[in-house]
């Protein structure tokens, strides 16, 4: 996962990716300074090598002399060939607590010229907005642009506030049209829910004729998304409408081939003072019933191209010896068991890296889940699937010698997330990759995060109460070796 260099290893803030001949184009946030959008480049979307800094903060005194913040790049629907770059500004004169919206200009994708002439920057006005810091909290939210096209016509979406209503509950989508080329023009916010305090980094894309709009939320540090059937809205809810589980934020989308991507950053430790890495990119979808889902990025298929015989894995090996559990293999397939208590089963071999899938059907009640990276007494990973609530969570579950008599364990809840249940068997894909890890149900992903307490280890299951049969049995480990820290997977492309 890319991370950035630095003495924090934390600098890669909010992230902007676009698809050029063949090269993928990544801009981001530098932190804690944000004095410079940095830019890096990539062939296969998961290798990172930085190059020239896209854009700087201005000489003061100027609107930009402090900070900047999000921005996004698209192309220039009026000059072939060139592209736009709109970001979020701030001012020391303003003691950083005034947005603004700037816009600079590229050829290349290399150089950038700032054109903070004429209608820009933009600002937050009034009656619609929160526009003085005299409003609200003292500070105006007018950042994180957002352009969108279609039939000819462009529009920016922003992170804003209403003027009225309880303080903490303000937060909106604000919506500016293009009127003519770099000529925006401020409307009534597109969507305001009356429930956060800011919805941060919106993206607009249209899937099946709806339009879906995405933002992040400070609240539970969430990817959250809502629909509608026009451009201008009602934009509506959904009885889930968390894109991404908790840990993921600030999501940008880009076009790949016809496909959609979405890239964004997770907080690890789930705090958002934490440090920052940048995920493996997904490719957006809406199914039948208009949800967006996200399947696993076709990247990975070049990483994990060596597939291995799943016979190498058996036999299973119980660990705690529990006198009620059984097992039995046969090529491709498993079947275990644990009538009273929990038994884990591990598997043949030490794995770092590897994309485990199966086709998992439980026959009685119980819990079930799987293993990975754990030592031969069980410590390490535990992925639990709760098949009828529809839960998955993963857990970091060892001892700690170093703990006092009630801490001699250490248990921390990952990341756990809710899925659609139905009938089963459930396809399963668990993708294990430095310190990312990505599970699939069913085709759609339920968990992606980074955590790096166990690096390597065995694979298995674990039943408490349950049986279940797996079945169709692959696995698939990389090509090479995958090094878990940013500096020693870097290639030099």
């Amino acid at each position: 996962m890319y991370s950035g260099y630095g003495f924090r290893k934390s600098e890669i803030g909010d992230v902007d990716v676009v698809v050029h001949d063949g090269e993928y184009h990544l801009f981001h946030l530098t932190l804690p300074n944000h004095d410079y959008i940095a830019h890096a480049v990539s062939r296969d979307g998961l290798h990172w090598r930085r190059v020239k800094n896209a854009l700087f903060i201005s000489d003061p005194p100027a609107w930009d002399d402090d900070m900047l913040w999000t921005m996004h790049v698209s192309r220039d629907p009026y000059q072939p060939g060139s592209w736009r770059m709109f970001y979020t500004g701030l001012s020391m004169e303003e003691r950083g607590r005034v947005q603004r919206l700037g816009l600079a200009v590229s050829d290349d994708l290399y150089h950038w010229r700032k054109v903070n002439q004429g209608a820009f920057p933009l600002e937050a006005k009034s009656p619609h907005y929160e526009s003085t810091v005299d409003e609200g909290r003292h500070w105006v939210s007018f950042r994180d642009p957002c352009f969108f096209e279609q039939d000819g016509k462009g529009c920016l979406v922003v992170s804003a506030r209403v003027p009225q209503g309880p303080i903490i509950r303000r937060g909106c989508v604000a919506l500016l049209k293009e009127t003519a080329a770099n000529q925006f023009e401020l409307q009534a916010p597109l969507f305001h829910p009356m429930r956060y305090d800011d919805l941060e980094v919106p993206s607009l894309v249209r899937l099946r004729d709806r339009y879906y709009l995405i933002c992040s939320i400070r609240e539970d540090i969430k990817i959250h998304y809502w629909y509608a059937d026009k451009l201008e809205g009602p934009y509506r809810n959904l009885a889930d409408n968390v894109l991404l589980p908790q840990g993921n934020y600030a999501a940008r989308i880009c076009q790949d081939d016809g496909r959609y991507l979405v890239w964004n950053f997770f907080y690890k430790g789930l705090k958002i003072e934490g440090l920052h890495l940048m995920a493996p990119p997904k490719e957006l979808v809406a199914d039948d019933d208009g949800r967006l889902r996200l399947r696993r990025f076709a990247g990975f298929r070049d990483v994990f191209s060596s597939p291995q015989d799943p016979e190498q894995l058996f036999p299973l090996a119980p660990v705690l010896g529990n006198p009620t559990a059984s097992f039995d293999t046969a090529p491709g397939m498993c079947r275990v068991a644990c009538e009273s208590g929990m038994e884990m089963f591990l598997m043949q071999g030490e794995f770092d890296d590897f994309v485990l899938s199966g086709d998992l059907h439980i026959d009685e009640s119980g819990k079930c889940g799987l293993l990975l990276r754990v030592d031969d007494e069980g410590d390490g990973y535990f992925l639990s699937l709760d098949l009828y609530k529809g839960m998955a969570q993963l857990r970091a579950w060892a001892f700690n010698p170093e703990g006092s008599y009630e801490e001699s364990f250490h248990y921390q809840q990952l990341q756990g997330s809710n899925f659609l249940t139905g009938q089963g068997p459930y396809r399963f894909s668990l993708l294990a990759y430095g310190q990312y890890f990505e599970l699939t149900l069913n085709g759609f992903i339920v968990l992606s995060l980074a955590d790096d307490q166990f690096s390597r280890g065995r694979i298995g299951f674990y039943s408490e109460g349950a049986t279940f049969t797996v079945e169709n049995l692959t696995f698939w480990t990389p090509t090479k070796p995958v090094s878990p820290e940013y500096p020693e997977t870097l290639e030099r492309l």
